[in-house]
């Protein structure tokens, strides 16, 4: 075997490797699972490609395993797909495809191995090793993906213009790997994706969204989403992300390219964080500086409000980059909304006040809203960000010190307005809801401890005051 794989995988590909002869089809396995082993990658997907039907094959595999796995298939694409514990085996047989310009859905025909490794999206997922009795585990790589792999390049097999026409889905692909793996798209290769940009339209949101998160989740999302603006994709597919490149100049005063300090702050929350929304957060955060911009005469550029109408953004641009319109959008949206908040109390003089309402407008995402504040803390000068960083420590241990005492991150009001209205024998209405309001406020500027004793006392002297 060309690959070093483990014990489990290699009985794995035999019985796949006899199978095929029991049905005397020749099969391959290729693609990703060939890649990653040479480069010592982890990967758990088995692509196996057989000269033949791919899901009689898989029905026959699966009678060499007990006990006996279901065989999940595809009529219309003719795949199939197996599970074994944590490894997903599909297969497929030999094809040849071609497009036609409306559509990337290709009109498949039977073919040879050659045939499909011509249709791969890159040299260094064509390479296949043969599962066949006269040569098995043999390399078969035609466009010397081999070389590709060792000077970590990205190529297409054929030509480039033909392979992103044909699936311009592989334009974004070749940006995610070129993330994933720290490869260098070749030069005609990245100048076809240039000219091909506006084929991107014909791609489901869909489809553009899991490439996104996929790039978003690599170790550092930044040379992705560099990539996606400098071949012109990300005007495409989202164009309020570069709108934030650049910097303008008045009587000498600039601002930061708040395209390349976004993509800084994303970098830095990826090295604490592996959750994809918070990295969103870090991507959104500054999304509004564009719409906000004005120059102040003797003070400089200003962004004001930035963070509010960003949050407003939020749903809309989930909506338009087919991303979830659930609690993960609410997420992204609060922490947007919040994140000017926390820098804020770097500055002398802050009351305590000010730290339990930003405890209690956080909630249980403080712990992620920490994190994304301290991300945002970007500058050349190193000094500058040690002191920020430090003055942003003590504000953390302030925090944690009044939500000590005071409980306020996940709040729950001590007094409810079943209470209320049970108390002084009233329908829900505005009362309630102004003796609710003004028990918070209470709690949260300091004038009561939150506990249930205080805020039944204070509620009794406000129903007095408004005749209750």
């Amino acid at each position: 075997m060309y690959i070093h794989c483990s014990d489990q995988e290699l009985v794995l590909l035999k019985k796949i490797a006899e199978a095929a002869e029991a049905l005397d089809v020749p099969c391959y396995l290729i693609g990703g699972f060939v890649r990653d082993k040479i480069i010592g990658r982890p990967t758990k997907d088995i692509d196996i490609v057989c000269l033949g039907d791919g899901i009689e094959l898989a029905n026959e595999v699966s009678k060499y395993f007990k006990p006996k796995p279901s065989v999940s298939f595809f009529k219309n694409f003719g795949t199939a797909q197996i599970k074994l514990a944590d490894i997903d085996i599909e297969f497929v047989g030999a094809r040849k495809e071609s497009y036609q310009l409306d559509s990337r859905n290709p009109l498949v025909l039977a073919g040879t191995l050659e045939d499909d490794q011509n249709r791969r999206d890159f040299t260094i997922n064509a390479l296949a090793i043969s599962l066949n009795k006269a040569d098995y585990g043999e390399l078969i790589d035609p466009f010397n993906g081999i070389s590709d792999l060792d000077n970590k390049v990205l190529q297409t097999p054929l030509d480039p213009h033909i392979t992103f026409s044909d699936d311009p889905l592989r334009m974004m692909r070749a940006i995610r790997f070129a993330t994933q793996l720290n490869f260098l798209i070749e030069e005609k290769a990245f100048a076809a994706i240039q000219q091909n940009a506006e084929r991107i339209k014909i791609v489901s949101g869909e489809r553009i969204a899991d490439e996104l998160n996929k790039i978003l989740s690599c170790k550092k999302p930044s040379i992705g989403f560099d990539l996606l603006y400098k071949c012109g994709l990300l005007k495409i597919i989202f164009p309020q992300m570069v709108d934030l490149a650049g910097a303008e100049y008045i009587d000498g005063k600039g601002h930061k390219d708040n395209f390349y300090h976004t993509l800084q702050v994303v970098d830095n929350i990826s090295e604490l964080t592996n959750d994809l929304w918070l990295r969103w957060a870090a991507v959104l955060h500054d999304i509004a500086k564009p719409v906000t911009k004005k120059f102040e005469v003797g003070h400089g550029w200003t962004f004001h409000g930035h963070e509010v109408l960003g949050g407003r953004m939020v749903p809309k641009i989930f909506s338009q980059l087919k991303l979830p319109q659930n609690e993960k959008m609410k997420f992204v949206r609060k922490l947007v909304e919040l994140h000017l908040r926390p820098i804020s109390l770097t500055k002398d003089n802050i009351t305590d006040a000010a730290i339990r309402r930003l405890l209690f407008d956080a909630g249980e995402d403080f712990d992620a809203l920490m994190l994304l504040c301290s991300a945002d803390i970007t500058s050349k000068n190193k000094q500058k960000v040690k002191r920020f960083l430090e003055n942003f420590e003590m504000v953390k241990i302030r925090c944690a010190e009044v939500e000590a005492s005071d409980q306020l991150r996940n709040w729950q009001p001590p007094i409810t307005g079943e209470m209320i209205m049970e108390r002084f024998n009233l329908p829900p209405g505005k009362t309630i809801g102004d003796l609710k309001n003004a028990i918070r406020e209470a709690i949260l500027d300091g004038v009561i401890p939150n506990n249930y004793d205080a805020a039944l006392d204070f509620m009794l002297k406000k129903a007095a005051e408004l005749g209750l």
